[in-house]
């Protein structure tokens, strides 16, 4: 059985500046609290170390993979926890609605014969966590947008 905690958001900016802001990986932990420190790059099959910071919780370091990704529209990443009982799938989506409109997706599906147990356990927290990095996605990607768009760049 699998277990989706997604949340979604909608962002008045393009998808080149959402995807800008997505992809430089250093920088997610100037924006996002739930990552405070990621190292990686976007390349299927690359290792990323990442501190998660779910409210509530201790911080801890995940190593995910990536699995797959597409410029301007997704990175997916996986990872195995507690020998290979508990399986996620980390996902970061764009949905281009119109010229500077995007829906932005941002949430894991957890499987394996733990997974639903470990998805239910962190359920509230995950839920903050990611509006909280989606609130903070549409805040930077909109100031970027505003910015560029009012001084011509």
């Amino acid at each position: 059985m699998s277990v989706k905690i997604e949340r979604r958001i909608g962002i008045q900016a393009s998808e080149e500046v959402a995807w800008e802001v997505l992809s430089d990986i250093p920088a997610w932990g100037e924006w996002t609290g739930l990552y405070p420190r990621v190292e990686g790059e976007i390349r299927i099959g690359a290792p990323w170390s990442m501190d998660i910071a779910l409210p509530g919780l201790p911080v801890r370091t995940i190593n995910p993979v990536v699995l797959d990704w597409a410029p301007y529209d997704h990175i997916h990443l996986r990872m195995d926890s507690m020998r290979g009982w508990v399986r996620t799938i980390r996902y970061f989506e764009f949905e281009k609605m119109g010229e500077a409109n995007l829906i932005f997706s941002n949430g894991e599906l957890f499987t394996g014969l733990l997974g639903a147990s470990a998805a239910r356990k962190n359920r509230r927290p995950m839920i903050d966590a990611l509006e909280a990095m989606n609130e903070a996605l549409r805040t930077r990607c909109e100031a970027i947008w505003r910015e560029r768009n009012v001084s011509g760049k």
